[in-house]
Formats: C-alpha cells, structure tokens, sequence
C-alpha cells in the first residue's frame, strides 16, 4: 500500500490547478505566482513539479528557519521518490559574516552541493535562503583543480599526502573528528573531507594504496569500502 504522502502527490498530480501551473513552468522565462496554500500544501504541489523533470532544482526561502523546515518537508513526503538527491545549501558561519567563525558542518553541505553542481547531477534539490546564496563560492574551474581523487591501486607516498593535505590546509590531528582534518599513523593515513559525512582510512602497502574505507568517528568502526574517493579542501578558504 502506498504512504500517505505519495497518495497526496499523485491527487496534486491530477489537479487541474497543477497541470496548468507545470505547464507555465516549461516555458522559457515563466513567472508564476501560487496563491492560497497553506502548512505543507506548497511542498507537495512542488513535489508534484520536480517529478515532471531531472534538471537541478533551486527552492529560495525567506530565511535559514523556514527553509530548513521546507528541506525536512520535501525530504519526508519524497522517502519513496527514486533517485532524487534533497540537499540542503546552509550558510558557512556561525553568527552572519562573522568569515572567522566558520561552520565545518555547514561547509561540508555546501560543498556537497557545489560538487554535485559542478558535476551536473541530475535529479538533485536544492533548498536554501539568500543569507547562504549571497556568499562568494569559488569557481568550477577552481573546485575542480584543488580536488584530490585517490583509488585504490594509486601509487602515492605518504610524504606526498601529508605535504598535500597541509598545502591544502587541513589540520594534522592525532585523530580526526570533523571535516578539515587529517592524521598519520604508520601507514595509514585518515582524512576527512568536506565531501563526504565520515572520514576516510587508507591503508597502504608500501606506495601503493591497498584500501579505502569511511569510519565511524565515535567507535573507529568500519562504515564502507571504497575504490575511488574524492578529498575537497574547505571551499571557503
């Protein structure tokens, strides 16, 4: 039996007031403006839109409050939507413009966010607030130049890693906990990159890399194992 959620979907779906609103959506340089809906009426009718396409979707709230609690909407009534990725694109400081004070956790979202984009994924919503869209982002070009992609079977000294990661400005640790961080023990060397929600372990075997796994950061354990990894600096610096 479906949930209730994509029942309220599919009755969106087959309104005439939504057919015609996906309509003037697929025009070039439309302008709508909805009117009358109330609580999480305006989620689903945008859940109803995104299902007509795969392009990458922008949703701007009013502020950081009400877009989070428009993300967690979108995300809860779409549980059984396939193969969209809902990604939520904070701003990266703490207290407003404080450049300071930066967020590691919100750094790691946005960017998330900018490699999915950069890669043009397909699929992917995007919501946020003109607090977090008003902050400079460096280019694809430039992303894509200070991104490490590391496999097993590379041939990398350790050396060369630590050198990078330092060049790249991540902290040396004895053990990481949040993005940003890198330690060195033996030959193994954790990382943790502001692409990915858990760290990475790679063991090597002389030069060669033998394994990559993500952890936990709370037990050590084993989360995933990995063939290919992306390592990405802090955008914001």
């Amino acid at each position: 039996m479906k949930q209730d959620s994509s029942l309220i979907i599919e009755k969106h779906n087959e309104s005439l007031q939504v057919i015609e609103l996906k309509k003037e959506l697929s025009k070039q340089n439309s302008y709508t403006q909805i009117k009358g809906v109330v609580g999480s009426s305006l989620a689903f009718i945008a859940s109803s839109v995104i299902q007509e396409g795969d392009d990458l979707q922008l949703f701007i709230l009013k502020d950081k409050e009400e877009a989070l609690y428009y993300y967690n909407t979108l995300e809860n009534i779409n549980k059984e939507t396939k193969g969209y990725k809902f990604l939520f694109y904070p701003a990266s400081y703490k207290r407003p413009y404080q450049i300071e004070d930066t967020d590691n956790a919100n750094v790691l979202l946005r960017t998330e966010v900018l490699n999915l984009i950069s890669k043009n994924r397909k699929k992917t919503v995007v919501v946020s607030y003109p607090e977090a869209l008003v902050e400079k982002v460096i280019t694809k070009k430039t992303l894509k130049k200070n991104t490490l992609d590391i496999q097993v079977g590379d041939n990398y000294s350790i050396d060369f890693l630590n050198e990078l990661f330092i060049e790249h400005h991540f902290e040396k640790v004895d053990y990481v906990y949040e993005p940003g961080q890198f330690s060195v023990r033996g030959g193994i060397v954790d990382v943790f990159s502001f692409s990915f929600d858990f760290p990475f372990r790679i063991e090597f075997f002389g030069d060669d890399i033998d394994s990559i796994r993500s952890f936990n950061i709370a037990d050590q354990l084993s989360i995933n194992t990995h063939k290919k990894i992306t390592i990405t600096p802090n955008v914001q610096a």
